[in-house]
C-alpha cells in the first residue's frame, strides 16, 4: 500500500527535526524506493573534516523510516527502527552524499530496508541495512 499523495515538496518540509539539522533534502520516492541528498560540512563531519559514520546512519535511518512509512496505514500504524548497521567504505570531505533505499520485504510487522549512501562520483561510501517495526498506534 504505496501512499503516492505524499509528494517530495511535502517531505522536504519536514525540518524541524534531525533531518533538517543535517540538512537533508527528499529527492525521489516512488514505490518501494525512496532518494535524498546530504551536505558534507560542518554540520555532519567528525573532528577530522570527513563525514562522520553516524550522519551516515541518520540519513539511512532517515530514508528507511519514511520508505517505511509511506507504505503503511498512517491512521493506525507507525514505523519505528529496530535494528540498523553500517558498514563505512569510503571518506568524504565535502559536496553531497546521496542515499538511496530499497525495500527488501515489507510484511504487516516488519520491514527490511537497504540504503546505498555514495558521493558525487558515484562511489560507494556506505551501506547500510535496517529492520522497521510496524506498530499499532496507542489509541
Amino acid at each position: 500500500m504505496f501512499n503516492s499523495k505524499v509528494t517530495i515538496k511535502s517531505l522536504n518540509k519536514l525540518r524541524n527535526n534531525m533531518v533538517g539539522h543535517v540538512g537533508i533534502e527528499f529527492l525521489e520516492v516512488s514505490e518501494g524506493f525512496i532518494k535524498a541528498s546530504m551536505p558534507v560540512d560542518e554540520r555532519t563531519t567528525q573532528p577530522f573534516g570527513l563525514l562522520h559514520g553516524g550522519a551516515s546512519v541518520v540519513l539511512a535511518e532517515t530514508l528507511c523510516s519514511v520508505g517505511a512509512l509511506l507504505h503503511i496505514d498512517q491512521e493506525d500504524q507507525v514505523a519505528v527502527g529496530q535494528e540498523i548497521n553500517a558498514n563505512h567504505i569510503k571518506s568524504v570531505k565535502n559536496g553531497l552524499v546521496y542515499g538511496e533505499a530499497k525495500a527488501i520485504h515489507m510484511g504487516k510487522k516488519t520491514h527490511v530496508w537497504e540504503t546505498r549512501i555514495v558521493d558525487e562520483e558515484n562511489q560507494l561510501i556506505c551501506i547500510s541495512r535496517m529492520t522497521v517495526a510496524i506498530i499499532t498506534k496507542k489509541k
